[in-house]
């Protein structure tokens, strides 16, 4: 009997951190074949060149869709998708998948799908049904939702709401968030290692600091941030850069300068997935706007500062503390999830997703079915 082949795209560091094991149990599987298409930061040097980590873990890359432009204006993200939409139409004639497995909300998923959808490739979705009103990714989200068959939601209310978008409750399934897995499953590094290894001072406690544009906003909130944390010169600051959003070249250029002037400060293109969560354990605070510190942080024990609107609409536990883009308000929130001591909600699920994920793609006859508008 012939494999199906299920195609993964992904673009970012975070991204394929999420979906690795689930590549790997797509391609340890005797009934579906595994197609990889890399694009968008893992393709550039600006941002770590990450593809290279992806071959270093045993998976061949099928196709590279270069699709980032030097410029990340509004113009600029536009333009970018024009190309992914070309270019993915070209890497799909070729490849002919199955199945399209898409992960979230960024825009060169929207150009995969929208490709996919044109070319009749059925595209399962994972983490639909959310909502982050400070970045366009919500619209995005919704709109993959649209052109998905299949579904794996991270909570109930947000297959809930995958229905209400007219999505058949028969293809819509919890399955949890896929990022969970990876806390129960990897073994993290002690503080002693992850001190040594990224050549912290060992005496100062980490604050992990991710922020990543307001697409919706056009908040300069990174200014800040930086200004509150100038109040813990006895904390190791660490770093993971922007995204490629509108404005994540102007955000890493802040932080770059940033760190060059304080030694306490240090920048990373990418920590890479045992290194951040490793990070994350052993962290006093995470600290920003990334949807990590909503999701997969408070699995690991540790508070959230939750800067600003991006992640604004979604689903959080109570050790996630939301706070202006103010400084006052920033330091006084850090302060708060310093003296916080529990509870750690895991409203996730129970991590075992990837399980889950194949179980439904394999009950599954055909992926390629006619799709209705689903009543409430």
């Amino acid at each position: 009997m012939l494999k199906r082949k299920i195609c993964v795209i992904t673009g970012t560091r975070a991204e394929y951190g999420l979906l690795s094991n689930l590549m790997h149990s797509i391609q340890q599987s005797t009934e579906f074949e595994l197609q990889l298409v890399v694009t968008g930061m893992h393709l550039s040097s600006e941002f770590g060149l990450t593809y290279k980590q992806i071959e270093s873990d045993g998976f061949v890359i099928n196709e590279k869709v270069e699709m980032l432009l030097s410029s990340d204006t509004a113009t600029g993200v536009a333009k970018s998708m024009g190309l992914a939409t070309i270019s993915f139409s070209d890497a799909f004639e070729r490849l002919k998948p199955d199945l399209l497995l898409i992960l979230g909300d960024r825009f060169e998923m929207l150009a995969a799908a929208q490709s996919a959808l044109v070319m009749q490739i059925p595209i399962g979705h994972i983490h639909g049904g959310e909502c982050t009103f400070g970045a366009y990714d919500d619209a995005i989200r919704h709109a993959i939702t649209k052109m998905a068959t299949w579904h794996f939601t991270s909570t109930e209310s947000h297959r809930k709401r995958v229905i209400q978008l007219g999505e058949n409750p028969e293809r819509v399934w919890n399955v949890g968030a896929i990022g969970i897995q990876n806390i129960l499953t990897m073994s993290l590094m002690s503080k002693e290692e992850l001190y040594r290894n990224l050549n912290l001072d060992i005496d100062k406690p980490i604050f992990l600091v991710t922020y990543h544009p307001e697409t919706n906003l056009q908040t300069d909130g990174v200014h800040a941030l930086l200004e509150a944390l100038e109040n813990y010169p006895h904390m190791n600051l660490l770093f993971t850069k922007a995204n490629a959003d509108n404005g994540g070249r102007q955000i890493n250029e802040v932080l770059e300068d940033y760190t060059s002037k304080h030694n306490n400060a240090y920048l990373f293109n990418s920590l890479g997935q045992l290194r951040y969560l490793s990070a994350v354990k052993h962290a006093a605070v995470v600290i920003g706007n990334s949807s990590s510190g909503l999701i997969e942080v408070p699995y690991l024990r540790t508070p959230t500062v939750n800067c600003g609107e991006r992640q604004a609409g979604r689903e959080k536990p109570s050790s996630v503390f939301d706070c202006r883009l103010e400084i006052l308000s920033i330091k006084k929130t850090i302060e708060n999830a310093l003296d916080y001591d529990g509870p750690y909600d895991q409203i996730f699920g129970d991590g075992h997703v990837v399980e889950k994920i194949m179980s439904k793609l394999k009950q599954i006859a055909t992926f390629a079915i006619q799709k209705e508008f689903y009543d409430l």
